[in-house]
């Protein structure tokens, strides 16, 4: 089921991404004294006494009007609730408790997900006995910390650890090919959805982010099972429809990870979007299959080489996923939609690719053979042999004899020269240099 998803939720300017880099060990969000500053959604895998969870910084709930503070703040704590295996609420221990903070705790409560109330802000002792307040919320004890100051984040990430879901749950269905449908808002992903399944499961209008929830359907086709997911877009229209985008991020990658193969449905009158590149480079590092699918093709004007420029055009915006079919669809018309599904095996065939070792080694030492490995100081890196160690993506480990003379453009070269050899479309290539004897 992949690692455990850790959401960090509460209002803006409680110190979550201070809280995050922390955890991080490096500045990877956006931090000033400002609310609403965090614009994207931002993950890191933590791992802390034996467990390994996914913490994910999010924007602050920011109902900005009073006509929509109901609303906003129930839909953006609902998804954090759906999509998360424990939550971090945050306050802010100095400012104390705020009418948007009994809001997100009355859902937090009613809630069977495991939450823990952190009381941010607490580096002195004046500070201390604001946090007694926060016990009217009904939660478990506030837990008092200073992200800032690094204190108490050791005895919280021991809580966070105690209430992850339990390492053996069951995995689903192994035989079931999983395919996530991500894209920002009327890309047209439910309308490919029904089409793929020739019937009308989902909700179809063309108001962008109609779809509020993933939505899991099982299909069979040619006595292959499948489950496809939907998810929700991504959209932005004001401040709030902006926060509610932050939150919806979860939820592709929550979809992403249970997923054995991704589409990524891109818009082309609008072509190759920021929200689309995020995605991509989601899909791309949890080693997921990638398939990019272009619709609303009828509605391009076309000459012989539009294809052709179309496609390297997003190549050229999504370079690092070079490796990923690109398919030209119409959910509209049908059009080559039924070519959908014939890629998604292929793309998991790919990704399930094993290589023996031998066969391996006979095509490293062509490709070092036909391109000298590189040298630092008169020193020449040499690769002595390599083993593949798993699957979905395709994993290799290298042995050298020095892991620091291993360039990333001759990585880079490697993987291409795999690539070139025996096809590997559609998954990402990891490669892992090792010094021999260890």
């Amino acid at each position: 089921m992949g690692k455990p998803l850790v959401a960090i939720v509460g209002r803006p300017n409680v110190g979550k991404s201070t809280f995050f880099n922390r955890i991080a060990g490096k500045r990877i969000s956006i931090v000033e004294d400002v609310p609403g500053v965090t614009r994207d959604r931002l993950y890191y895998d933590v791992q802390w006494a034996g467990r390994v969870f996914t913490l994910v910084d999010t924007g602050g709930i920011d109902p900005s009007s009073d006509e929509q503070v109901t609303s906003s703040v129930r839909q953006q704590a609902q998804i954090a609730i759906d999509d998360s295996d424990v939550i971090i609420f945050m306050v802010d221990g100095r400012e104390g408790l705020t009418a948007t903070d009994q809001q997100v705790a009355d859902l937090l409560r009613r809630s069977k997900k495991p939450t823990i109330l952190v009381c941010n802000k607490i580096d002195a002792e004046k500070y201390q006995q604001n946090v007694y307040e926060f016990y009217e919320l009904g939660l478990d004890e506030p837990i008092s910390i200073s992200a800032e100051q690094g204190l108490g984040l050791g005895d919280l990430l021991d809580i966070i650890v105690s209430k992850l879901p339990d390492d053996d749950q069951p995995e689903e269905d192994e035989g079931t090919i999983k395919i996530a449908v991500v894209g920002k808002p009327n890309a047209g992903k439910s309308s490919i959805v029904n089409k793929i399944l020739g019937e009308e499961r989902t909700i179809v209008t063309n108001i962008p982010g109609t779809t509020r929830d993933a939505i899991d359907t099982p299909f069979e086709k040619d006595g292959r099972k499948y489950l496809i997911i939907d998810t929700a877009g991504v959209r932005r229209k004001s401040k709030i429809k902006e926060s509610v985008e932050r939150y919806s991020v979860m939820r592709a990658l929550t979809a992403v990870r249970r997923a054995d193969v991704c589409l990524l449905v891109i818009d082309a009158l609008d072509g190759v979007t920021e929200q689309d590149a995020r995605l991509a480079g989601y899909v791309h590092e949890e080693g997921k299959g990638l398939i990019i699918v272009v619709n609303k093709w009828d509605l391009i004007k076309k000459d012989t080489n539009t294809m052709d420029n179309y496609r390297k055009e997003i190549y050229s915006k999504l370079s690092f996923v070079s490796y990923a079919p690109i398919l030209f669809v119409s959910a509209k018309t049908g059009q080559r939609i039924f070519r959908i599904t014939e890629l998604v095996d292929f793309v998991n065939e790919q990704a399930s690719f094993r290589i023996s070792t031998g066969v391996l080694n006979e095509v490293l030492n062509e490709a070092t053979a036909s391109t000298q490995p590189p040298s630092v100081k008169g020193k020449i890196l040499k690769l002595y042999y390599a083993t593949q160690v798993s699957i979905k993506p395709p994993t290799f480990v290298l042995f050298v004899n020095d892991i620091r003379l291993m360039h990333f453009s001759y990585e880079r070269y490697i993987e291409n020269y795999l690539r070139k050899t025996f096809g590997l479309e559609g998954t990402p290539i990891r490669i892992i240099a090792r010094n021999r004897g260890k």
